[in-house]
């Protein structure tokens, strides 16, 4: 049984929609990235190595800085991510063509193969709760998820979302 089955309230922006959400989407997302977490432990990598090669993946020779924006963390954080993938041989760093100071990553093909694993896994459940919910929920709830991306990094999602 659903445990947000039905539709939504008239009236939901009181506050008991409004905690009905959050407690959905971080239940949600919990349970999504356990299904990551046993896997990731077979690899000794952690939920911030699985978004760094998720990103790599989707653009490929993408710079440390478009990584950096894509991601919202510390350029400490990401340097130590990447210097961990680099060093495991799941990234492989290259100077840019025009810019030899700038530094552009791309999957090795060993990063690649953990990556589509990790993605085959969120693939699947979020395949399975959008059969569930059906083709017009999914649309709502990609229009709720994009109302939640911050003004900022609107651009960098449309792009993702092109290629």
């Amino acid at each position: 049984m659903p445990i947000a089955s039905g539709s939504a309230s008239p009236l939901f922006l009181r506050e008991a929609e409004v905690r009905r959400g959050l407690e959905l989407l971080f239940f949600g997302y919990g349970g999504l990235m356990r299904r990551l977490d046993a896997r990731l432990a077979e690899d000794r990598l952690g939920r911030a190595h699985q978004r760094a090669l998720y990103f790599i993946a989707r653009q490929p020779d993408a710079s440390v800085g478009t990584l950096l924006g894509l991601l919202g963390v510390t350029k400490q954080s990401l340097g130590r991510t990447l210097g961990e993938l680099e060093t495991r041989g799941l990234i492989a760093l290259r100077p840019g063509r025009d810019d030899r100071r700038q530094r552009l990553v791309r999957l090795t093909p060993e990063g690649a193969a953990i990556e589509a694993e990790l993605f085959e896994l969120l693939r699947a459940a979020l395949a399975e709760a959008y059969v569930n919910a059906g083709a017009s929920a999914v649309g709502g709830f990609w229009q709720v998820l994009e109302g939640l991306v911050p003004a900022e990094a609107r651009t960098r999602v449309a792009t993702l979302l092109r290629s």
